[in-house]
């Protein structure tokens, strides 16, 4: 398949308006917001300071990938489309004035709709093009949602316009709803349409039955792989809405809730709002859309050691209680350096484990061990420069932690150092396309030059390559690269 086949048409699918207010600005905008930047103050090597600005994402598909709108003297063109055009799912522009805000399942036909006039302006009658026509779905918030509700629902859209959706990316979607204050949302509560976020109404329009009363799933019609999930975790800069919704969130959406079963997702310390015009979500966007590779870390714990005294206190037969927290970022190589994931404890998104989930899951009923995914990002081999060649690198900066530890059910604090660290490494790693397939190489940055050529990666007896980590506090473990080709 030629590099220009995966260049589909984008559609944007953006998030309900609260008030009609709300509504009104989104209509009377070109964009509907997707057209918003962002800056950044970086400083320099003289000490001096200097902006970094993010266009948008609309301006830079356009600028980057070539992309364009379909819009010409203020009007829709009335010609044919190029296959990389870039437009709003403007389901508000029927309600401007109106007072009435389309449903998710209006919004999903409308979407629906969209989709098969956009093949005609590209395709017209060329039958081999209209067999092949692809979009991808960009959407934000309970956009996402829109989207879910035509791919799952049988009696929404039509099959046809359905098998045209190639990939979908969504930034911020409740998609198993909301909580306010600890309680999900009230079917009864219509108030800004909030009530499409309480999970027996949302089973209803996305036509599933819940998995253990999660509807964050997606039935199996759409292949989990190919929807990307991007999950926010600053609530910090949400305004007053973070304080109904509270931390470990983006402000409006719970992190536990923003994710679909099986799809690949991203967190980022990003607030609701803030991360659909924010670099860090343009990246993972265009790596998932046009990449060529995907990169998924597993962290496989071989020795989790204890402080020296609390060893003692285990070997006298004291009962030990406590857990572990996994922290992960991954930057990739560009400028300026921006990370693709972030998990931390400061964040409340560090994973987290007890210590029988990973050594002895049978004493919690699991059929196995629960080893950390550190991260599942995707890498584009043709945003390479040639003075880089044809190596992808990126970085990931890993932390493991425990947290506070009970003895004899008592909290340990005598000898207790705050936030100690049993690992932590910069991890360089170098992925390189062969005749032979992925070839990887890695550095341990803490000590040595990240720009150095590095040691290839070790091999287990199945095969796999992992980089083996240890400190000298007797933490041991393995991280798994699985590096796999991407369309």
């Amino acid at each position: 398949m030629s590099r220009e086949a995966h260049f589909h048409p984008i559609i944007y699918v953006r998030g309900f308006a609260l008030r009609e207010s709300h509504i009104e600005d989104t209509v009377h905008t070109p964009y509907e917001g997707f057209n918003l930047g962002s800056t950044r103050i970086r400083q320099g090597p003289g000490g001096e300071f200097h902006t970094v600005v993010f266009e948008s994402p609309m301006i830079r598909l356009m600028k980057d990938y070539g992309y364009r709108d379909p819009y010409e003297a203020g009007t829709l063109h009335e010609g044919q489309l190029p296959r990389r055009s870039l437009l709003v799912h403007r389901y508000y522009a029927d309600s401007d004035g109106h007072g009435r805000l389309p449903s998710i399942i209006e919004a999903a036909d409308d979407l629906a709709m969209q989709i098969l006039w956009l093949r005609e302006r590209v395709c017209g009658d060329d039958a081999a093009a209209r067999a092949v026509f692809r979009v991808y779905l960009v959407a934000h918030s309970i956009g996402g949602l829109i989207c879910r509700c035509l791919l799952q629902n049988a009696a929404v859209g039509s099959p046809e316009a359905k098998a045209c959706v190639d990939k979908v990316f969504t930034y911020g979607t409740p998609h198993n709803g909301s909580e306010m204050a600890g309680f999900q949302m009230p079917r009864f509560l219509d108030v800004w349409d909030i009530g499409n976020l309480n999970r027996e109404t949302m089973a209803r329009y996305l036509d599933l039955e819940p998995l253990a009363g999660r509807v964050n799933h997606l039935d199996g019609h759409f292949p989990p792989e190919r929807f990307f999930c991007l999950v926010g975790t600053n609530h910090q800069n949400q305004g007053s809405a973070r304080l109904a919704v509270g931390p470990m969130s983006d402000g409006l959406v719970p992190i536990d809730n923003a994710w679909v079963a099986q799809a690949p997702r991203v967190h980022a310390n990003l607030s609701h709002h803030g991360m659909v015009n924010s670099e860090t979500s343009y990246q993972n966007l265009v790596r998932f859309l046009f990449g060529d590779a995907r990169v998924t870390g597993r962290l496989v714990v071989e020795r989790l050691p204890l402080p020296p005294s609390l060893e003692a206190a285990q070997e006298e037969g004291e009962s030990i209680e406590g857990g572990y927290h996994f922290e992960c970022t991954v930057t990739p190589r560009c400028f300026p350096p921006v990370p693709l994931s972030e998990r931390r404890v400061a964040h409340g998104s560090a994973i987290f484990r007890h210590y029988d989930e990973l050594f002895h899951p049978a004493r919690l009923g699991l059929d196995r061990p629960r080893h950390p995914v550190l991260f599942s990002l995707f890498l584009d081999s043709t945003k390479i420069t040639v003075k880089q060649g044809r190596t992808m690198l990126f970085v990931a900066d890993i932390a493991v932690r425990s947290t506070e530890f009970r003895v004899a059910g008592r909290w340990f604090v005598s000898r207790r150092v705050p936030d100690e660290n049993l690992f932590r490494e910069t991890v360089v790693v170098l992925v390189t396309a062969s005749a032979q397939g992925w070839r990887l190489r890695y550095v341990l940055g803490d000590e040595d030059w990240g720009e150095g050529r590095g040691r290839a990666v070790s091999v287990d007896e199945q095969g796999a390559g992992y980089v083996p980590l240890r400190s000298r506090k007797g933490f041991q473990a393995r991280l798994y690269l699985d590096v796999a080709d991407w369309q």
